[in-house]
């Protein structure tokens, strides 16, 4: 019995996670939202959400996760856009060092602004779960849209990282559990 438990527990897993990597998000074109938030931490992400801006389909911006002294003139440097658009449009956020703390800083920025949609940018892997953080602690009646920034080729390694992350917070939030 315990052997056909732990066979289907294993077979449970590898679906899920072929389901996974098949359905990584993609980029969500057409969709306008009163807010982008981008957390730090992979390549294109703070482009994809810049362009966003420029097409003005969301009003404003969080870079949540950014590191300690770092001015939107960095930022403007580092992805080559105009200043001007960090000054009128961009926030930073530096309260985040993980997935579920950016989470909190987002839905704190978003009730502060009053923002009742929002478009996630982030690495597709990094998405579904990033997603699910957001919904657990935003206000109720938030729109989130997912926007996945293609990752090209992750490793094998990270695909399963992220897997068991996103597997084992839906059982904490399911159990109520947030620690």
């Amino acid at each position: 019995m315990f052997v056909r438990l732990i066979s289907f527990a294993f077979v449970a897993w590898g679906l899920g996670f072929a389901a996974f990597t098949l359905l990584l998000p993609g980029p969500l074109e057409g969709a306008t939202t009163d807010a982008v938030v981008v957390p730090t931490g992979g390549a294109g992400r703070i482009e994809r959400g810049l362009d966003l801006l420029r097409r003005r389909q969301a009003k404003r911006m969080l870079v949540t996760g950014v590191g300690a002294g770092v001015r939107p003139a960095d930022l403007a440097r580092a992805t080559g856009a105009d200043p001007a658009l960090f000054r009128c449009c961009v926030d930073l956020g530096d309260e985040a060092v993980d997935t579920r703390s950016n989470a909190a800083e987002t839905a704190r920025w978003l009730s502060r602004r009053r923002y009742r949609s929002v478009r996630l940018v982030t690495s597709d892997w990094h998405l579904p779960r990033a997603r699910m953080e957001l919904a657990a602690v935003a206000a109720r009646g938030t729109v989130i849209l997912a926007d996945g920034v293609r990752s090209g080729d992750p490793r094998l390694g990270t695909l399963v990282n992220e897997y068991n992350k996103l597997l084992l917070r839906r059982a904490a939030l399911w159990m109520g559990v947030d620690g």
